[in-house]
């Protein structure tokens, strides 16, 4: 799947540190690995209404992570899915009267051109859940072939026989027994090597739970919330995730080998798609934090009982964003969509600075006047870049590094240009600072 187009990140004099983030996992902050190149995995849409401010600050952020990456000398190895079929796309079509996979195309359409507006960097990779299909058949075959998987018996139409389930107790009894199985022999194994992360868990083991903090009765409501099933029956465990839906009527499917005719579940698409194009373990897996159970939660799963070893070295998550006092989401209908906004001519580089003004982990909430000030803000930057004295923007770079460096600080990113901005335009006028645009634009992605 095509990706979008980026302006180049401009180089910049010296080097930022590596930057540490907050893991999900082991609720700390803590330092990235010095690495010969980083990987990053970001989920992406499903695309049937894209992009509301919940998208665009999720992938911001990890655009400014790439970009501290690029600043530290560390060239980054990116990849991105797209949940191409699913159950809530087809809803929409359906409901609309369109086709399913012309309402995919055009919502993916409209994501790629916001990206583009809000200077996110493209992935390398950006591969849809219908491109990887003939990646996951043989995957969910070689789970059931070695009892990780199972069949649910079916009851009519809607419920045939043959749907495969993981068996998230048999996953993580693999872990508490040592047992050798968790070494499959296949296409994705691979032997951890001296850049392994210093995870101490390679192979390693997966367990519920071990990225989400959760228990067992806090997992329950979120996993009916969020696209699971507890109440199959014929289900091992009330949290088994679904691997493969055979067939239904009306449904479109795809050829599963023995698995028989239908499509994937939503978690194993990140699990191979990831293993395809990024060692095991990556160096930060990150998504929204609706996504951290079940969908994180799993596909660590997923991805330890296929290749072997973990699936991240950290797991991040940005936070949700509201409007007037709710989260912002589809089902509620109360979205802030960036392409309203750019069509009403709101500049882009205003919206990512709203964005930018919040610590990229926790909730907040999007108003008119959060935008207003990010449009001030903008036109300071761009008067004091055209008064600034050549040199001038030398301390403000270091103060952004290491603002970033320290769990992606933007806000205090932010308050360092401003300083500078403000100082700029007390002093007596310049000819202007290229360094200040060229570190704006290659740090925060601000086009001056």
């Amino acid at each position: 799947m095509q990706s979008w187009s980026a302006r180049p990140v401009p180089e910049l004099p010296g080097r930022a540190p590596v930057p540490a983030v907050f893991d999900t996992r082991t609720q700390q902050v803590e330092r990235l690995p010095q690495q010969q190149r980083a990987s990053l995995y970001v989920c992406g849409i499903t695309p049937y209404d894209a992009t509301h401010m919940g998208h665009a600050a999720t992938y911001v952020a990890f655009d400014v992570l790439n970009r501290a990456w690029l600043d530290a000398g560390i060239p980054v190895d990116y990849v991105q899915n797209v949940t191409d079929v699913d159950d809530p796309l087809l809803e929409r079509a359906e409901r609309d009267g369109v086709d399913w996979r012309e309402l995919a195309e055009e919502q993916i359409e409209l994501f790629r051109s916001d990206m583009t507006a809000l200077n996110v960097q493209p992935p390398a990779h950006y591969t849809g859940a219908t491109e990887a299909v003939g990646w996951i058949v043989p995957a969910v075959e070689d789970l059931l072939a070695r009892g990780l998987a199972y069949r649910v018996p079916g009851r009519n139409d809607e419920e045939p026989d043959g749907d495969v389930y993981f068996d998230v107790d048999a996953v993580g009894a693999l872990g508490e027994e040592g047992n050798a199985t968790a070494e499959p022999q296949s296409e994705f194994a691979a032997p951890c090597g001296p850049d392994d992360g210093g995870t101490g868990a390679c192979p390693g083991s997966w367990h519920l739970g071990q990225i989400s903090n959760l228990s067992r009765e806090e997992m329950l409501p979120v996993f009916a919330e969020r696209g699971g099933d507890p109440d199959r029956p014929g289900k091992r465990n009330a949290l088994d995730p679904l691997l493969w839906r055979v067939e239904r009527p009306g449904e479109p499917a795809w050829d599963g080998a023995s698995l028989g005719s239908g499509r994937p579940g939503w978690h194993i698409e990140c699990s191979l798609i990831s293993l395809r194009y990024l060692p095991a373990p990556f160096t930060v897996q990150g998504g929204g934090s609706d996504l951290v159970f079940p969908h994180h939660e799993m596909g660590a799963g997923h991805s330890w009982s296929i290749s072997g070893h973990p699936m991240a070295r950290s797991f991040m998550h940005t936070g949700m964003v509201g409007l007037d006092g709710e989260k912002m989401s589809k089902s509620r209908g109360n979205l802030v969509l960036v392409s309203r906004l750019r069509a009403e001519g709101v500049d882009p580089n205003a919206i990512r600075l709203a964005i930018m003004s919040q610590r990229y982990r926790t909730d907040w909430i999007w108003t008119q006047e959060l935008l207003d000030e990010s449009e001030h803000r903008l036109a300071l930057w761009r008067q004091a870049a055209d008064l600034a004295t050549p040199g001038s923007f030398e301390q403000a770079l270091e103060r952004i590094r290491a603002a970033i460096a320290m769990d992606l600080d933007t806000p205090a990113a932010l308050a360092a240009v401003d300083e500078w901005a403000r100082n700029v335009i007390a002093d007596a006028p310049g000819p202007g600072d290229d360094l200040a645009r060229q570190a704006i634009d290659a740090r925060l992605g601000i086009t001056l």
